[in-house]
């Protein structure tokens, strides 16, 4: 693989030369711009604007413009004086953990080789130290131009450099986050576990570009006898979300129906995916009363019904006493013959007086054999 740059990396006092090597290559098809009408290239010309003249690659530079518009020339050597320390070298700053890096720094990816045999031996150092210590080095280079900042790692038996943005570099996610206030069930939840455990895993090394194929399947068509575009197959991508449950649900259906083999076994990875439903998935007004609280007051209904039952009960209670009273005195006045309303009243005081003395007795039962004493004395 070719270089693009030639230096060194600076590990304390231990100077390491290497060359820079592209990591990554792009595999992305590129269109020309033509005319329309009749299929011309269309190209960009670089031309002077004081003389009109197109001027080729070797002859052109780089220059500053200043506010007034005047242009300052800027030369390779004129940037090659500037005191930087890292225009020729990598310069490690320090060692991290990996996890402390954020992604979003990513940039380029670079493969460092070892220039000559004498850098075997400090960059076979570096590789193992990296290695044993679980860290990344973070490091200032120059290049192109700038200076940038760099995360060294170890890939395979090789150190590798990725690019990083600088911390001013990155934005803040402001109003990129839902405004409005949003709350996930557990059941919501629990059914994203789910479909994340039925997803499970993928090889990357498995994953193409779907795209890239079929662009070059298409110019396959086009240069060959014919080509006739076919409709493309495109699923309708989900609007609104009625029921996040329910999608959840089917996702996890598909899922798993697609991991037992597609839809062709249709009894049989329909019984897999089958997704249980949830109990207690209610809407508000079809929802159950809450259970009533341990140790809480009763409702007024409750109560109501309470004081209504033991009233009862008592007005049972208290017929049966008066019956037995009534019959007592009824006992009474037929043994000593027709007495006087004082020997019956006597009779009922004395009647009502047992009635308080027994444990099941009560004032109402007392009240309502007074009164059936003289009914039947009236009778008589």
């Amino acid at each position: 693989m070719r270089s693009i740059w030639n230096g060194a990396i600076s590990f304390g006092l231990v100077s390491i030369p290497i060359k820079l090597v592209n990591a990554t290559e792009s595999h992305s098809i590129s269109f020309r711009q033509i005319h329309v009408s009749d299929g011309g290239r269309v190209r960009y010309r670089k031309v002077c604007e004081l003389d009109g003249e197109e001027v080729p690659a070797a002859e052109i530079g780089k220059g500053y413009e200043e506010a007034d518009g005047s242009i300052v020339p800027i030369t390779d050597e004129d940037l090659a004086r500037l005191p930087i320390p890292t225009a020729k070298t990598i310069e490690i700053v320090s060692f991290v953990p990996a996890e402390e890096i954020d992604p979003l720094q990513m940039d380029a990816a670079y493969y460092l080789a070892a220039n000559g045999a004498t850098a075997a031996k400090p960059y076979t150092l570096l590789r193992e130290a990296l290695k044993r210590s679980r860290k990344v080095a973070i490091a200032k280079y120059a290049l192109r131009g700038r200076e940038r900042l760099g995360m060294l790692r170890v890939v395979d038996d090789v150190i590798a450099m990725h690019g990083l943005l600088w911390p001013d570099e990155i934005r803040r996610p402001e109003g990129v986050a839902p405004e409005a206030s949003v709350t996930v069930r557990e059941a919501e939840l629990d059914l994203a576990d789910a479909l994340m455990a039925t997803l499970g895993e993928v090889e990357i090394a498995s994953l193409h570009d779907d795209y890239r194929e079929a662009v070059e399947a298409m110019l396959a068509a086009k240069t060959g006898e014919g080509f006739e575009p076919a409709e493309a197959m495109v699923e309708p991508a989900g609007g609104q979300v009625i029921d996040l449950m329910a999608a959840l649900e089917s996702s996890v259906r598909a899922a798993k129906a697609s991991r037992a083999g597609g839809s062709g076994d249709s009894a049989e990875s329909a019984t897999e995916a089958e997704v249980t439903p949830i109990r207690g998935r209610r809407t508000p007004a079809a929802s159950a009363p809450a259970p009533k609280a341990v140790g809480g007051k009763k409702s007024t209904a409750s109560t109501g019904t309470a004081k209504k039952t033991a009233a009862a009960k008592k007005t049972a209670a208290g017929g049966k006493k008066s019956t037995a009273t009534a019959k007592g005195a009824a006992g009474t006045k037929s043994g000593s013959g027709a007495r006087s309303t004082k020997s019956a009243s006597a009779s009922g005081a004395k009647a009502a007086g047992a009635g308080r003395a027994s444990a099941t007795g009560a004032t109402a039962g007392a009240g309502t054999a007074k009164k059936a004493a003289p009914r039947k004395r009236s009778s008589a």
